[in-house]
């Protein structure tokens, strides 16, 4: 026997070798650009509307430049370019699988089953050889037979049926695949053989040395540099520097929109001369003192002369382009009004990033002012602006009519919408202001805006009856989606509890509820050029310190519908849990509860309350208490005591309520909470 090594020359085994290397990367790639997108987005519900702003258009133009870059274009190149590799390699396969020689088989020389037994080996045989005995066989040269074709295939025939009767051949071909013994074989190396051949060492070398020694270095530089200029916020290293020289523990929303033009960000939107075009027109729009623009009544001083103390350049144009937005300034330049309504997405980007750094100084005035800016960049308001400008075809004359010329407060959507209809038709129309279908369109889509309205907020320790030093506390807030113009019907009582999670679910149904969970609506934001989905951000405060106690738990879904199919409100009761460890010594301490909606202006919830910690030898006495106690006289336990003793047991007494040193004033939240866990909680309203 011998063996001969060759190098693939009819590409036999080398376009297996490519197919399997290419659908390593070709599948993955493949499923990343297929796969679903899971993100709130892609998959909320949409609040009904036909209103369209006046530039819709260049709205409309952003959200589908945006949609070009999220279709992943290059990685849908690369797996095309891949599928056409596999193809051809496939291809090849087919092709050159007709030259292989094939693997010899008596069973297919004979065309019998495996499972024929000797007996019928033999029969075939013989009928084999009456129709294929170079004797018994008429040449046809029609079918290309000659003699020598004809004794060829008999051969076959003959070596097929004594490799399955006779011993000797039979163990030749068990141990060597041939009748004959062994035979000579060759391995193909799976490369071409162009790679070893002599005189193209050198090409080879090149060659390898364009690929580990520049491609891929470059590659893993490329996706080393990728991973680390950006922040865990998906925010440029260099912008989120910039963000943490202009924080300050006071800022307010217009500081924060002054900070967010800093970023980096802009300067791939803004490229060489776009910099700075248009910026002294849109400065003089901006600030422009014509009556009853936004910009008069709602920029501050501060904000106006921070514009105009920039230097010359993009931020100074970022930070314009900005205000115009906010303040849906009209810049009579079709560039200019889209460059407008492309800088906002790119800052509430950077409002994620400026909300972690406010996080770690644990200060309370700048992380709400982020909040608030998001609220305002999502609904393009001013930051003093009313919130009525959210409804559509709300203009400042408009709400001007309705809060009245010389009001100091403004009025919320829900405070709008909870004025006797006959009342706020007639302030909202009438002749310069909204018509019929304009005020029928906007009181539709308040109807449909999802505001939270807080039931009941208690703290609890699972499975206990208080809470003591260090333990690990849950504070549970209870609420309801009530649109504003709605009528709720009262609360169940029942829907208030709240049940441990081992009582109330196995782990099985709780992972099933959580991938069940409820989103809402996508904002109903026509000025902003992108789907967002909102958010609710609920966390605990010092209101003395103006300190964050607990950091903000963030929620996005919700465990029950908050709309039926008809689109009408559910009033379901939810439950919005968030979990942190106790404070190390007992006491009464009394937080500022905060919950801010990112998407809408004057839905913001400030509550009061108030987490009793006890000793925890009291908890022990608590236990104790409740583990040993005198038996009912009408248990086994009272009637042998009253045997024992000639009379009577003394009935069990119930434990004595907790004692209220709550004020007069507190909220029903408090006598909840006390339901629930012994657990004080005083709630102070202050929705804004």
């Amino acid at each position: 026997m011998s063996t001969d090594y060759n190098y693939d020359e009819q590409g036999q085994f080398f376009p297996y070798f490519v197919l399997v290397i290419t659908s390593l990367v070709t599948l993955p790639t493949t499923w990343s650009v297929l796969k679903p997108s899971k993100e709130l987005e892609n998959t909320a519900p949409r609040i009904q509307s036909d209103f369209k702003p006046k530039d819709a258009d260049l709205i409309e133009g952003q959200r589908r430049k945006q949609k070009r870059r999220e279709r992943k274009l290059k990685r849908m190149l690369f797996a095309l370019g891949g599928w056409l590799v596999m193809a051809y390699m496939v291809y090849l396969i087919i092709v050159t699988a007709a030259t292989i020689p094939k693997i010899w088989d008596p069973y297919e020389v004979l065309g019998i089953s495996m499972s024929a037994d000797e007996k019928s080996i033999k029969s075939h045989y013989r009928k084999l050889s009456l129709t294929k005995h170079p004797d018994k066989v008429r040449i046809d040269p029609a079918k290309n037979e000659t003699a020598e074709s004809v004794n060829e295939a008999w051969v076959e025939i003959s070596k097929a049926f004594k490799a399955l009767t006779d011993e000797e051949v039979r163990n030749n071909y068990l141990q060597y695949g041939h009748p004959d013994g062994k035979q000579s074989f060759s391995i193909g190396i799976a490369l071409p053989k162009i790679i070893v051949t002599e005189g193209n060492g050198k090409y080879v070398l090149v060659l390898y040395a364009i690929a580990f020694g520049i491609l891929l270095p470059w590659l893993v530089g490329s996706w080393w540099y990728g991973t680390q200029k950006m922040t865990k916020d998906k925010v440029l290293i260099a912008s989120a520097g910039k963000l943490f020289q202009e924080y300050d523990g006071n800022i307010d929303e217009g500081g924060v929109i002054a900070a967010l033009s800093t970023g980096d960000e802009f300067k791939d939107m803004l490229k060489g001369a776009e910099a700075e075009r248009g910026m002294a027109s849109i400065e003089k729009r901006v600030l422009s003192e014509t009556e009853g623009a936004l910009s008069v009544r709602e920029m501050t001083l501060k904000d106006r002369d921070k514009l105009r103390d920039l230097d010359e350049g993009v931020r100074r144009k970022v930070l314009g382009l900005l205000w115009a937005y906010l303040s849906r300034t009209d810049l009579d330049d079709q560039k200019l009004n889209d460059e407008k309504f492309e800088v906002a997405p790119i800052a509430l980007g950077l409002v994620e990033s400026f909300t972690s750094i406010s996080l770690a100084f644990m200060n309370v005035q700048p992380l709400l002012a982020a909040y608030r800016t998001s609220q305002k960049l999502i609904q393009a308001t001013l930051p003093n602006a009313s919130p009525l400008l959210q409804l559509p075809h709300f203009t400042p004359k408009v709400v001007s009519a309705i809060e009245g010329e010389n009001s100091r407060t403004h009025l919320t959507i829900q405070g709008f919408m909870g004025l006797p209809a006959d009342e706020r038709k007639k302030l909202a129309t009438g002749p310069g202001l909204l018509t019929e279908s304009q005020y029928s369109e906007a009181t539709k889509i308040a109807k449909q805006l999802p505001v939270l309205k807080i039931e009941k907020a208690f703290f609890k320790v699972q499975g206990e009856k208080c809470i003591i030093p260090n333990s690990l506390v849950q504070f549970v807030v209870k609420a309801r989606i009530i649109p504003p113009g709605t009528v709720p019907p009262p609360v169940v009582e029942k829907d208030l509890e709240d049940k441990d999670e081992a009582e109330e679910d196995s782990p099985i149904n709780a992972e099933k509820k959580e991938q069940e969970r409820i989103q809402p609506p996508v904002a109903h934001a026509p000025y902003f050029a992108r789907d967002h989905s909102p958010r609710w951000y609920i966390f605990l405060a010092d209101a003395k310190q103006g300190k964050i106690a607990v950091p903000p738990f963030t929620f996005s879904t919700f465990d029950k519908p908050l709309f039926d199919d008809n689109g009408k409100p559910t009033f379901n009761v939810q439950t919005l849990r968030m979990q942190f460890g106790a404070p190390p010594g007992p006491g009464r301490y009394t937080f500022s509860m905060n919950v801010v909606c990112d998407s809408y202006v004057g839905t913001d919830i400030r509550m009061d309350v108030v987490m009793v910690v006890e000793e925890a030898s009291k908890a022990e006495e608590m236990e104790s208490e409740e583990d040993i106690s005198e038996p009912d006289e009408d248990s086994i336990a009272g009637q042998m005591q009253a045997l024992k003793t000639g009379g009577a047991p003394p009935k069990k007494k119930k434990a004595p309520a907790p004692k209220d040193d709550s004020d007069d004033d507190e909220s029903d939240t408090e006598g909840d909470a006390e339901s629930e866990s012994e657990t004080d909680t005083e709630t102070d309203s202050d929705s804004e």
